[in-house]
């Protein structure tokens, strides 16, 4: 028997108060549909703080941003699969002892908890409550920035990560002045390497913004943001992408374990410290056998995978490991980027193909063994490098490097 299924009574009941899911992202979502999927029929309680119907995130930085969608919420019938869907409930804190969470509406009794709080955007200092300046991370966000590019208004973008360049891309497109301010020397300096990174700086004047490296914000003053250097850069609105952070502050003095990042730090099996208490999505951190080290992982993919774990411990299948490969995508400037895997410093990274092109792709390889991989306009190079990820296969660097041989060609067989 499992130990999610010992949370739900030792004889088998199912008519306590079940699963309790906090937070109606996609990581919850998904929680609530696979355990119904996998056959579990006992009580399921998701809670989220929004007001809103559960909707899917990609599609904030550009349709709905551009109006082309009103919004993007997941077509799921709740009620058909009896999942009493709580919105505009706040978690408030976790008192294991007693089997509760506290919420803005009073506590709610668990029999089994899963954490899918997902994570929030990081302030800028100095900005809390300026007039203008916006994070880009729930609806309200997008719908509050939506007329900024109806009116085709000057935006400074603070950060040039993957959520400066989505929100950079639909905001030319609508037509906007747009300046991207990076405090590194070039964008996507937290994720990718120089001689990766560098190319990308073109994108940005390719698309007609202009991307400001080695810059710093000062402040934001009305209708100005205030540069280290002195420099003030004009602006009817000021973008905030600079990270996000796991929403588990809620959590404190419930004695669960949390990482120096905030995350809490989940077991290969997505359990917590705490007895029949999970987390999975933007909120958890976990050990990865594949890496040899805790991921925290802050994309799509994880939050859809994840639950699948949680799900299948709730009907006592075997020993349900979690050691994905990290997988995510995005669409920007006219391209679309893809990376599989997880990548340290160390690791030997290998070129397909000339990244002043249309089309091209890296591989990092950790003792000729493919750990990672970065797509731009290859699909095909993603999809085959992420099985190959998988199955830990061993390439030739001299065929990986010939963006003309497919990846699986260049995998080394054993004698």
């Amino acid at each position: 028997m499992s130990e999610l299924t010992q949370g739900l009574g030792r004889d088998g009941r199912t008519d306590g108060p079940g699963v309790v899911v906090v937070g109606a992202g996609m990581a919850g979502v998904q929680t609530a549909v696979a355990l119904r999927e996998k056959g579990y029929d006992g009580r399921i309680t998701l809670i989220g703080e929004e007001p809103h119907p559960p909707y899917d995130r990609p599609p904030l930085s550009k349709a709905v941003l551009l109006g082309q969608a009103e919004g993007s919420a997941f077509d799921i019938d709740f009620a058909a699969l009896s999942v009493d869907l709580r919105v505009g409930l706040k978690a408030t804190g976790l008192r294991p002892s007693a089997r509760e969470i506290d919420t803005t509406a009073g506590p709610v009794p668990y029999d089994v908890l899963v954490i899918a709080t997902g994570a929030e955007a990081a302030v800028l200092p100095g900005t809390e409550g300026v007039p203008g300046v916006h994070p880009l991370r729930t609806l309200d966000d997008a719908e509050r920035l939506r007329p900024v590019l109806e009116r085709r208004q000057r935006v400074v973008v603070v950060g040039a990560g993957w959520i400066g360049a989505e929100f950079t891309t639909a905001a030319r497109e609508a037509g906007c002045a747009v300046t991207v301010v990076e405090a590194a020397d070039r964008p996507l300096a937290g994720a990718l390497p120089a001689e990766v990174a560098a190319p990308m700086t073109g994108w940005y004047a390719e698309s007609g913004a202009t991307l400001l490296t080695h810059a710093r914000v000062a402040g934001v003053e009305a209708g100005t943001v205030v540069l280290a250097d002195g420099r003030g850069l004009p602006a009817d609105a000021v973008v905030v992408g600079i990270g996000a952070r796991p929403a588990t502050a809620w959590l404190a003095g419930s004695g669960i374990a949390l990482g120096a990042d905030g995350s809490v730090t989940a077991d290969e099996r997505l359990r917590t410290s705490l007895p029949d208490v999970y987390a999975v999505g933007d909120c958890a951190s976990f050990p990865s056998a594949r890496y040899g080290e805790r991921l925290l992982v802050h994309h799509w993919d994880n939050a859809l995978q994840g639950p699948l774990t949680v799900a299948a411990q709730a009907v006592g299948e075997t020993d349900p490991v979690y050691d994905p490969v990290p997988y995510f995508w995005s669409e920007q400037f006219g391209r679309f980027v893809q990376y599989a895997g997880h990548h340290p410093a160390a690791d030997t990274l290998v070129r397909r193909g000339d990244p002043a092109g249309a089309a091209w792709s890296v591989v990092w390889l950790r003792d000729g063994v493919l750990v990672a991989l970065l797509a731009v306009g290859r699909p095909r190079d993603l999809a085959q490098g992420r099985k190959l990820i998988e199955a830990g296969a061993r390439l030739d660097p001299e065929p990986a490097a010939d963006p003309a041989v497919p990846l699986r060609k260049a995998v080394l067989r054993a004698l």
